[in-house]
């Protein structure tokens, strides 16, 4: 069960670096939070390329990683963004939704999805309802703050999923690499687009830079699980990254949520994770 465990620990290392994503995206400009953290990343995944010593993919094998990495980005963007107007709570278990957009592209190929993942469509759907909806419908919109965002970054991490797996074949290591240089680069350009600001206050700096540092590790994780293991059971693992983020927003900024969307963020994580396995 030595794959578990690496699952486990991906998912854990991905739900902390949005933590300190959202938390750093309060202090600052997302796009400056998402720059640097992309940064520190593809230096991690630089690594890895050099130690492995694979050699590179044709452009045509890897192309997919770059549309994941662009996709990944404006998830990110959007995660970081909605948990720094909204609470983590709410919004970290909506963007578990995102195992349903390959869902969808297998359903486009004509690959029918089974009981089990119509019941988590079911599932999670329901957990958004009841994540999404404010309380007496005070809001602007009858929403909670930051849901439109995390629907977004659902979708962008599932169409990352999509261009991960088209792209992961013939080489993890090189696809992580131009997953984290589209990405980077992306997020780079839009931050000279709007003029913000590439150096942050220096105390904020260790905690960006923590954030690339454990998503990279996740992702190292996550791929070497996916090679001892059956795919759908880390799928299903690692799709458990809200849990730590919800629970360290929860003891580090006191987050509390009410009964009604305690119950409709564990309906969204456990609808994933059903989707996923199923």
């Amino acid at each position: 069960m030595g794959f578990a465990l690496l699952a486990l620990l991906g998912a854990s290392f991905w739900g902390i670096g949005d933590f300190f994503g959202g938390l750093a995206s309060r202090r600052a400009h997302v796009l400056t939070v998402l720059v640097l953290s992309q940064a520190a990343g593809l230096i991690g995944a630089a690594t890895w390329v050099l130690v492995s010593g694979e050699g590179r993919p044709s452009v045509g094998d890897l192309w997919p990683a770059a549309v994941a990495g662009a996709t990944a980005a404006v998830g990110l963007c959007a995660l970081y963004r909605g948990m720094a107007i909204g609470a983590m709570g709410i919004v970290a278990p909506i963007s578990a939704a995102s195992p349903l957009v390959p869902l969808a592209v297998d359903a486009g190929r004509g690959i029918v999805p089974g009981a089990l993942q119509w019941l988590g469509i079911a599932v999670v759907l329901t957990g958004i309802v009841l994540l999404a909806r404010e309380p007496g419908g005070t809001g602007s919109s009858g929403l909670a703050a930051g849901v439109a965002l995390a629907l977004v970054a659902a979708l962008g991490f599932g169409l990352f999923v999509v261009g991960l797996d088209a792209a992961s074949e013939d080489s993890v290591p090189w696809t992580i690499l131009v997953v984290r240089m589209t990405a980077t680069t992306l997020a780079l350009v839009a931050a000279l687009v709007v003029s913000a600001p590439l150096r942050p206050p220096a105390r904020l700096l260790p905690m960006i830079l923590a954030v690339g540092a454990f998503d990279t590790l996740a992702n190292v994780f996550v791929a070497f699980a996916t090679t001892w293991g059956p795919a759908g059971i880390v799928a299903v693992l690692s799709a458990l990254y809200p849990v730590t983020t919800v629970l360290l927003a929860r003891v580090v900024l006191g987050e509390r949520l009410d009964r009604e969307r305690r119950i409709g963020g564990a309906l969204a994580i456990g609808g994933a994770a059903a989707v996923a396995i199923g």
